[in-house]
């Protein structure tokens, strides 16, 4: 019974839509747009998301740090399904000596083969070349600059009183825009580093999607815990801090957008329904009461909503798709960021977030819109009403 009454009511309430099919047309545009756009808005915001995580993690740092490590573990044990590559690094304090000036800096040995398939730092080389085999060394060009250093020239790296120190040619100078790379670490082959050590740091590489807490739970079950791998989120809380503002502004901005539509909404029906308030007045006057008379406003809303926003769901979420394939070059406006140091190109990505949060919204502020047209009919007589129409 229930049923039966519902679908006559959806039925009538689709009448009255295809009846006022010009304001009906007018309304559903200006929420399907809405959705359309702010889906379109959203996933551009996961995409940036999702660039500065990998621009950041790409440069040099990896989606996993893994410390204090001992020679027992090697580079091969902590590649499982998810992971990409694994880089070994040896961290050595010091300083760079060159025509009497010099530098504090540590010297991270790395294998340049490594390096080269998993960061992109050698693509930040404006000087010379990457690392090769040898005693080699690639400087910051801070640094370089400091020492009065170039492509070609020879350096003294001493790691600290009455130790070895060892010549080193510059290979190349590179320069990323993170202060902390640019001006305090200089890299070498591991063969070229003076003080052997017996711990080394891993930097850990993921495809796509991984999340490195789930990486991070394997190695914690595999290897001892003292270890002490950490995510990037953990050694970067200023890129997480800086996502999840993204996330809050995107919220904002769909809500008040929403907010200001659902006022449109408002106002459209009021005038809808003053239109054919002699419509409404008859229907009082056989007999339907007040809250079937809110009910029927209510789903004439919600049927133009949930139209609306499919349809804002499908035109978006194709929009979306056609410029994730492409992808969207901000180069342009990126170019002094730190957390677009390897590449300014947005790739929009589709979440549930992006996907479902717009039409979420536009469905509940419908609704709310609904309140006040429903009030103008619902708390009159019929007789006043027909009297006014």
């Amino acid at each position: 019974m229930i049923l039966k009454e519902l679908g006559f009511w959806i039925k009538t309430a689709s009448l009255f839509l295809i009846r006022s099919r010009r304001s009906t047309f007018v309304l559903s545009i200006m929420i399907l747009s809405s959705v359309a756009v702010l889906i379109f808005l959203s996933s551009m915001a996961v995409g940036i998301n999702d660039a500065m995580v990998r621009n950041s993690v790409s440069l040099y740092s990896g989606h996993i740090s893994g410390f204090s490590l001992p020679e027992g573990v090697k580079p091969e044990d902590l590649k499982s399904e998810g992971v990409k590559g694994v880089s070994r690094r040896l961290h050595v304090p010091g300083v760079i000596l060159h025509k009497g000036k010099m530098e504090p800096v540590t010297l991270v040995g790395v294998e340049p083969k490594d390096e080269l398939q998993n960061t992109a730092l050698w693509k930040k080389t404006v000087k010379g070349e990457y690392l090769k085999q040898g005693n080699s060394v690639f400087l910051g060009e801070a640094v370089a600059e400091e020492l009065g250093a170039t492509a070609g020239d020879k350096v003294i790296f001493s790691p600290g009183f009455n130790q070895k120190t060892i010549e080193l040619t510059v290979s190349g100078i590179y320069k990323t825009g993170v202060n902390y790379l640019d001006r305090s670490v200089a890299f070498s082959p591991n063969e070229a580093v003076p003080v052997k050590s017996s711990e080394w740091q891993a930097a850990v590489f993921l495809d796509d999607g991984i999340r490195p807490d789930s990486i991070i739970k394997v190695y914690n079950e595999k290897f001892s815990k003292d270890y002490g791998f950490k995510s990037w989120g953990e050694l970067m809380p200023d890129l997480k801090q800086l996502i999840d503002l993204n996330y809050v502004s995107m919220t904002i901005v769909i809500v008040l957008v929403f907010g200001v539509v659902s006022l449109g909404i408002a106002g459209a029906f009021s005038i809808f329904i003053f239109k054919h308030l002699k419509e409404y007045g008859i229907m009082k006057a056989m007999g339907v009461t007040s809250g079937e008379m809110t009910a029927l406003i209510i789903i004439e809303v919600a049927i133009m909503n949930l139209i609306a926003c499919f349809l804002g769901i499908v035109i978006g979420a194709l929009a979306t798709y056609i410029a994730s394939g492409i992808g969207i070059d901000l180069t342009e406006f990126t170019s002094h960021n730190q957390y677009f140091s390897v590449s300014g190109i947005i790739y929009p990505r589709l979440t549930f977030y992006s996907l479902c949060l717009p039409p979420l919204v536009s469905f509940i502020f419908g609704l709310l819109a609904s309140i006040w047209p429903a009030a103008i009919v619902s708390h009159r007589k019929a007789a006043d009403i027909l009297r006014i129409a």
